[in-house]
């Protein structure tokens, strides 16, 4: 089983790399089409489990103690078979 899990900054905290990229769009001419930017980071982990509850609980696990800094990031995970 596969875990995909998606982390980013919380709304409302200041983005500096994403407001970098959303400039640098704008000076190649994306102006127009990209309202904002935001980055974050995708970790994927292959687990030996088969059990998804479990696995979805120790991921959980995982990313409260080191893969998200909660304070100032949210995540998603996505498990897959």
């Amino acid at each position: 089983m596969k875990a995909i899990v998606n982390v980013g900054l919380k709304q409302g905290v200041l983005d500096d790399q994403g407001k970098a990229i959303h400039h640098a769009l704008g000076t190649l001419g994306f102006k127009e089409l990209v309202q904002d930017v935001r980055v974050g980071k995708q970790i994927i982990l292959e687990l030996n489990s088969t059990n998804k509850e479990d696995a979805n609980a120790e991921v959980t696990k995982m990313c409260e103690d080191l893969l998200a800094n909660t304070v100032i990031e949210d995540y998603t995970i996505e498990l897959v078979d």
